[in-house]
């Protein structure tokens, strides 16, 4: 039977309030933003579905699996089955974004045949958008389902510390509450697919990344669960230490001194750290180090002096060591692609 999960806000503890809560929330704050600085989400290929029940549409068939996918219901009510199994009943305004998506299915009703969606003939509305329309006529198109979607790259990258947390599926419904502009995005998105005005097409696939980007954002905020990093990063004390690290990588760190942010002994912090972090301090500030030298080698093109210097490497080759040692590629290996390593 398809269900919707009770929203993750509701199963987390509420918000501890006071001069430490705000202190936390400062913290969660540079450390989401730290997060998502790091993550890449962007829309490869949008449609939109126009189509008559009954109906059933196949989608991921013979792509990437790590692939994630996202889709918006603009009008009617459809179905969800994930590569597991799980069934979700989706509504007008509606919207999914599944991070590994895999072989899923939208459908009208139980029983229907399941079609791939790459078999319909499609018409081109911009550059990265195709239309679907697979209606019958002697149907009000009232009645018809209105869907857009989306295949989207979806990295958190090799060292992210949430990488295993990720949920099958990760639903609209509780960011309104936390983004109160999504909800006039969702109408927009809704008038778009319904009205096909010129140059719908690229302004709902805007429109699709924003809101992926909302629901992604809702979900590190909260975390699926209060466990590891996510609890790491919310133990006041805890978090204060990785806000530093991530604030300062390129400091000669010693276990020493992060101990003494936290206001503890080292076999005491060293002990917390691993156990939250699933890694010792030195692995965690190597891997951030890491990250933030792929990002500047790939993207911004800084100098490998640069980046040793900034990252508190007294070598070039120290620096290159240690990048092939953690990333298993050559810095020159990621300038060459033009992408981070991660």
């Amino acid at each position: 039977m398809a269900h919707t999960p009770e929203p993750v806000s509701r199963r987390l503890a509420d918000p501890v309030e006071g001069q430490v809560g705000q202190a936390l929330q400062n913290v969660n704050h540079d450390m989401v933003s730290e997060l998502l600085s790091g993550v890449r989400l962007r829309g490869l290929d949008y449609r939109r579905i126009e189509i008559s029940a009954p109906f059933g549409l196949r989608f991921g068939e013979g792509q990437c699996t790590t692939r994630a996918w996202f889709h918006f219901i603009g009008q009617g009510t459809v179905y969800l089955r994930t590569k597991t199994g799980a069934e979700y009943k989706l509504g007008c305004g509606d919207a999914v974004l599944m991070p590994c998506a895999g072989v899923h299915q939208l459908y009208s009703a139980e029983g229907v045949a399941i079609r791939d969606v790459d078999a319909f003939q499609a018409s081109r509305l911009c550059e990265v958008a195709t239309e679907i329309r697979a209606c019958d006529d002697d149907v009000c198109r009232t009645g018809d389902r209105l869907i857009f979607s989306c295949a989207m790259e979806f990295d958190l990258g090799w060292l992210h510390p949430l990488e295993h947390l990720k949920p099958e599926v990760m639903l609209i419904e509780t960011v309104p509450d936390h983004d109160p502009q999504i909800p006039a995005i969702l109408d927009v998105m809704t008038e778009e697919l319904k009205a096909r005005r010129s140059g719908y097409g690229v302004i709902l696939t805007r429109l699709a990344d924003v809101v992926a980007a909302a629901i992604l954002r809702r979900w590190v905020e909260t975390g699926v669960d209060v466990c590891g990093w996510v609890e790491a990063i919310r133990d006041p004390k805890l978090g204060r230490v990785l806000a530093a690290l991530h604030d300062d990588p390129g400091r000669q760190w010693s276990v020493a001194d992060m101990a003494s942010e936290m206001g503890v002994s080292r076999s005491v912090f060293a002990e917390r750290f691993a156990a939250m972090t699933q890694s010792t301090p030195q692995q965690y500030l190597t891997n951030l180090r890491m990250r933030i030298a792929s990002q500047w080698i790939g993207r911004d093109n800084l100098t490998l002096d640069d980046v040793a210097d900034r990252l508190g490497y007294g070598s070039v080759a120290a620096f290159s060591r240690a990048f092939k040692r953690t990333t298993g590629q050559s810095p020159g290996a990621v300038r060459r692609t033009g992408q981070g390593a991660l």
